[in-house]
């Protein structure tokens, strides 16, 4: 529960996304001195002007319970646990998904990039990796950045720290979560992290560059490459399942296909 003012959570998440006030008010129907008596405290806003405003803003369903709490008004949107009842379908949704993509690697993750389910060619990524680093919840970016974890065996590492890193600067800017704030700073100070001389320099850089950056790596004795895609909710009106994502490795050659597929990891029927 924040203890912030509202207005000053309104204007927080306006700046973050670098819009006006006249160009909000204008796009939410109010006028810009009526969000502007928001802002600074004179006026408290309706329930569905908060929610307007957290639309045209893409606060995030955590954040847009925050700002109603601040206004002095109940949370309207529910937070249920993944083993509740409620969720049995979202369960199978996801299993079946992380099944089906066997051979190939997939994890469920959440909205800190904790591992929250992943496939059995899932394990294939994080084999070596510390044990510290694999005691749940399993973070991705840990495990993946870490010179204990997974980063030893990256071929690529310069490219793939880059992306990885400036996801989690999106991830924190576009959230507000300090929680990712400090996981950002905390994986920045990873040595070999700060030795990189600039996120936004590849090893490529006077090259052409390719269509996607994938993640190349050794596996027992072999060099693989994958390319990577993230799934969300089309249409979560809950917490929990807005902050869910599925993220899925397909092979980037002909090579890592055939590992993938010679290590014998069927689908599940």
């Amino acid at each position: 529960m924040t203890t912030r003012p509202v207005g000053t959570l309104v204007r927080d998440w306006r700046m973050r996304r670098h819009r006006s006030q006249m160009d909000v008010a204008l796009d939410v129907g109010v006028s810009t001195r009526h969000l502007s008596f928001v802002e600074t405290g004179r006026s408290n806003p309706s329930p569905k002007l908060l929610v307007a405003l957290a639309d045209e803003l893409d606060v995030p369903l955590r954040e847009r319970n925050a700002l109603l709490l601040a206004a002095g008004y109940a949370p309207r949107y529910q937070e249920t646990p993944l083993d509740a009842a409620t969720m049995t379908r979202v369960n199978d949704a996801l299993q079946r998904l992380l099944d089906s993509h066997q051979p190939y690697p997939g994890a469920v993750i959440d909205r800190m990039w904790n591992v929250v389910a992943s496939n059995e060619a899932g394990q294939l990524l994080v084999a070596g990796a510390a044990p510290e680093l694999l005691t749940p919840p399993v973070n991705v970016f840990r495990v993946s950045l870490h010179p204990d974890g997974m980063a030893q065996r990256i071929l690529n590492f310069a490219d793939w720290a880059a992306y990885l890193v400036g996801e989690l600067r999106r991830a924190a800017a576009l959230s507000g979560a300090p929680e990712l704030e400090a996981l950002l700073e905390e994986v920045r100070r990873y040595p070999n992290i700060a030795a990189l001389e600039s996120w936004h320099t590849s090893s490529a850089e006077f090259e052409q560059p390719a269509v996607l950056v994938p993640l190349k790596f050794e596996a027992a004795g072999t060099e693989l490459s994958l390319i990577t895609t993230l799934t969300k909710f089309g249409t979560p009106q809950d917490v929990t399942l807005s902050e869910l994502a599925v993220e899925m490795f397909f092979p980037a050659d002909e090579a890592t296909e055939q590992f993938l597929r010679s290590r014998g990891v069927a689908k599940r029927s």
